[in-house]
């Protein structure tokens, strides 16, 4: 399954009650839209098992959601742990000037004037703004996505991001 097609939209954290309901912790806004996409692709211990989503409901910071086929708490403690995975072609476009995080990691951060300050290994969630955290080595870099004031322009197709940002910071 070629990865580029799908995306980490949350994981199964538990079970709830008897009748085979998971606990999932999603990383999608608001946390329940991760029942709107279905069929989830499961990946745990480098297997992956399609598996349809039948109901469910947030339940305080997690998402209670029943899936078909799993109708006994063994059989949901057996997917405790798996990534949740979903095509991105489920996902709406982004509007000019968004962007998924997902399509954001790996891409080159370089300086107005060429500097490359490494990849984008991953995205923070800060409230204010998010933070882009960029490695280069062991060098780690948390630079604030900021439209136009520090990131200044984003080329997926070329997996460059430009930032208005001082190398030795």
């Amino acid at each position: 399954m070629p990865s580029g097609d799908y995306l980490n939209a949350g994981n199964i954290s538990g079970v709830f009650g008897v009748k085979g309901l998971v606990k999932i912790f999603s990383f999608t806004d608001p946390r329940e839209n991760i029942l709107r996409y279905s069929p989830w692709f499961l990946q745990k211990n480098n297997q992956i098992k399609e598996i349809k989503v039948v109901g469910g409901q947030r339940q305080g910071n997690n998402v209670v959601a029943e899936l078909e086929g799993i109708t006994d708490r063994d059989a949901a403690l057996a997917l405790m742990g798996s990534e949740i995975l979903i095509l991105k072609q489920l996902l709406p476009k982004p509007k000019p000037g968004e962007y998924y995080w997902a399509d954001l990691v790996g891409l080159t951060v370089e300086t107005e004037t060429g500097v490359k300050l490494g990849i984008v290994d991953h995205l923070l969630e800060t409230g204010a703004n998010d933070v882009l955290v960029v490695k280069e080595g062991e060098t780690e870099r948390l630079i604030p996505f900021l439209q136009p004031q520090t990131v200044l322009k984003i080329d997926l197709a070329a997996g460059l991001m430009i930032v208005d940002w001082d190398p030795d910071f």
